[in-house]
């Protein structure tokens, strides 16, 4: 089956980004893909991961809303004879909606925000637009946690043609030999240290700061050094706390922003202390790489990580730390945590199965109407 993956852009740090392990698995499933981008052109880093993996894809090198995206997108699956379109974030939702309407075939779009924030007037009206054009264009919506699924039914008014089904990651390549020694002691961790890694992206929002509060409350004697693997607009400013704070400068390292995987495989536990997310698959990594996890609970974290895999905690610095104490104190319980890490992954978030159960929910698109 060849479905065509509408994106905005192909940015790396976008939602498509997760088309990649999609793209790796959907051989397994029967499907085929085929990811066009609005916006851009040329060569991207994650276009040429997209195509080693598999899929084919199309860079528009349209601007945002442009009108003339339609005749270019639909030129573009007639020839491939795609048999649906699949859709993600607000500008490919409205294309695709007018892309099934041309070429009369079903749609399938995927929430990956939930806009519950206080809203004006015209706000109001562009939300409920939206609602109205996907109730009325979209043959399934997918939301990827419960809590996505509770806000959009209670928006919408409806619960008719949504799923829940949680986006997968890749399972992890096996570690080359010698590779976890040498990141630890890169780090500065020594034989009896630990090492938490901390995979968000570090703009507002992602609350490393109040990480970085509950490190600095730690006692001198502590076990933990915390890596620090994404970037952003808030790592310098970061950087530079860390700099002027003693406590933290011993403490805390920032590494090279690239692929987290190797460090989780080096990790013996992972910290998300963000203020609002969704899904993340930085924390579903920490899953399949067998790490358990300090989060908060916000979004669709509590889904990911459970009592057996970690530890939820509220927005507070205190618990935070005392999270940190309880788990450096506890190998044993790392260890189990560990282990029922890896089995939620495979059991809920592995990519073959991702991409079964999305096949599925196609198939279900696609079959005839009883007469």
């Amino acid at each position: 089956m060849r479905v065509a993956h509408l994106v905005d852009s192909l940015h790396p740090d976008g939602s498509e980004n997760g088309l990649a392990a999609l793209a790796g698995a959907a051989g397994a499933a029967g499907l085929e893909l085929v990811v066009v981008a609005i916006s851009g052109s040329g060569s991207t880093p994650l276009g040429e991961l997209l195509r080693r993996c598999g899929a084919t894809v199309v860079e528009l090198g349209a601007a945002p809303w442009d009108p003339r995206s339609l005749p270019r997108a639909a030129e573009v699956l007639r020839g491939l004879d795609v048999a649906l379109v699949h859709t993600h974030m607000p500008n490919a939702d409205v294309l695709g909606a007018a892309l099934g309407t041309r070429l009369r075939i079903p749609v399938v779009s995927t929430l990956h925000l939930i806009h519950d924030e206080p809203a004006d007037r015209l706000d109001k009206v562009r939300r409920t637009a939206k609602v109205l054009a996907r109730k009325r264009f979209v043959t399934r919506t997918i939301a990827i946690s419960q809590l996505q699924r509770d806000w959009y039914q209670r928006v919408a008014g409806s619960g008719a043609g949504l799923v829940v089904l949680p986006d997968g990651v890749a399972d992890p390549a096996p570690t080359p030999p010698g590779t976890v020694a040498r990141t630890r002691a890169r780090l500065g961790v020594g034989d009896d240290g630990l090492l938490a890694v901390s995979a968000a992206p570090m703009r507002r929002g992602k609350g490393q700061d109040m990480l970085l509060d509950a490190v600095a409350e730690l006692p001198a004697d502590s076990p933990w050094t915390v890596a620090l693997t994404g970037d952003g607009p808030l790592r310098a400013w970061l950087e530079s706390r860390v700099s002027r704070d003693d406590a933290l400068r011993g403490r805390v390292r920032f590494t090279p922003y690239g692929d987290p995987t190797g460090m989780l495989a080096a990790a013996d536990l992972q910290l998300h202390t963000t203020r609002t997310d969704g899904m993340p698959s930085a924390v579903v990594r920490g899953l399949a790489a067998g790490v358990p996890a300090i989060v908060t609970r916000v979004g669709g974290l509590p889904e990911i990580v459970t009592r057996e895999t970690g530890v939820v905690v509220p927005l507070d610095v205190g618990s935070i730390t005392a999270a940190l104490q309880r788990l450096g104190a506890d190998d044993a319980l790392r260890e189990r945590m560990g282990r029922a890490a890896r089995e939620r992954y495979l059991e809920r978030f592995e990519a073959v199965g991702w991409a079964r159960r999305l096949r599925e929910v196609y198939d279900t698109v696609l079959a005839p109407v009883p007469a």
